[in-house]
C-alpha cells in the first residue's frame, strides 16, 4: 500500500505491506516527484489523507493541498489503483481512540504497537534496528494514515482492496 500525507509543497509518503505491517520504502519529498511514485511505483492500493472542515478561515496552502490531493487521486484512478480516503480525525480516533490526539501521540502510540525493542523512537539503531528504523518528518503521518485504511479495512472484514470508495 502506498499512504500518502499531502502538503503543498512536499508529501510524506510510506509504502506499507499490508500483510506483514512492514514499512517498505518512504520518505518526505517534492510534490513532483511524490507524483512519479503514484504514476509508476510498485503497489497495488493507496491511502491518502485529505483534508477536513473545521469551519475556520483557510489559507492558500490548504487549497494548494486540496489541489495535489486531487491530482494523486487523479494518478491513482489513470493507473486504476484503488484507494482508500483517510481524515486526520480517523486516524486520532484509530490510531489513539481520542481526536484531541497530535503527532507526538500518534507516533508514540505507534511505537507503542509496533516496535519491539526500542520503545522510546521506535527506530533501534543500525547494528540493531527495529520496526521503524531510518522512519523521519512526514514519514509518520504517512503511516499513520496506512494503518488508520488497513485496520479500517480489517475491522469491516475485507481485504484492503475491497470496498473503496
Amino acid at each position: 500500500m502506498l499512504a500518502l500525507d499531502p502538503g503543498n509543497r512536499e508529501t510524506g509518503w510510506c509504502i506499507v505491506d499490508t500483510i506483514t505491517r512492514a514499512p517498505v520504502q518512504g520518505g518526505k519529498d517534492e510534490n513532483t516527484l511524490v507524483s512519479g511514485i503514484v504514476s509508476g511505483g510498485a503497489f497495488t492500493v493507496a491511502a491518502i489523507e485529505i483534508i477536513e472542515s473545521y469551519g475556520m478561515a483557510v489559507g492558500r496552502d490548504v487549497f494548494e493541498t486540496c489541489e495535489w490531493i486531487g491530482r494523486f487521486k487523479q494518478l491513482l484512478d489513470d493507473r486504476g489503483v484503488p484507494y482508500h480516503i483517510v481524515t486526520r480525525k480517523e486516524e486520532k480516533l484509530n490510531i489513539c481512540g481520542s481526536p484531541r490526539a497530535n503527532d507526538t501521540t500518534i507516533r508514540h502510540a505507534l511505537i507503542d504497537r509496533f516496535a519491539s525493542h526500542d520503545f522510546r523512537s521506535g527506530k533501534g539503531t543500525k547494528a540493531n534496528p527495529d520496526f521503524f528504523y531510518g522512519f523521519r518528518a512526514d514519514q509518520w503521518s504517512a503511516y499513520a494514515v496506512a494503518t488508520t485504511a488497513i485496520d479500517r479495512a480489517e475491522y469491516e472484514k475485507e481485504s484492503v482492496t475491497d470496498g473503496i470508495d
